[in-house]
């Protein structure tokens, strides 16, 4: 049984178009008023960008500023995992052309003594 992975979708920019915000710059001054201080590009990123790594302190600010909760911001989705390939052995004994390198392997190198 596969576990399905987990991600998500970020939709800051949809909720602030849906309450009147079109610039990200409007964010500013409410961040500030709750004790956050985001440069201009700090915040653009937020908004255009899906964040990684997200402060609570932050996520608490936009929810309250756009009043909307988590579930309006970040919705959960589940991808498919990729089926991944069993390991073959080095020696390439049982892959065909489409796995592996197929006919493009090296030539074995052949090492002899050295005349001193």
């Amino acid at each position: 049984m596969m576990a399905a992975k987990l991600d998500y979708h970020w939709h800051l920019r949809k909720v602030m178009a849906d309450r009147g915000m079109f610039s990200t710059t409007e964010l500013l001054p409410p961040l500030k008023e709750r004790g956050i201080t985001l440069s201009t590009s700090q915040v653009y990123r937020l908004v255009v960008e899906r964040p990684e790594r997200l402060s609570l302190k932050i996520l608490m600010a936009l929810l309250d500023i756009l009043d909307c909760t988590m579930d309006d911001l970040i919705e959960p989705i589940a991808t498919a995992g990729a089926a991944k390939k069993p390991k073959k052995a080095a020696s390439g004994t049982g892959t065909t052309i489409s796995e592996g390198v197929g006919d493009l392997r090296p030539r074995r190198a052949r090492i002899s003594g050295v005349d001193r």
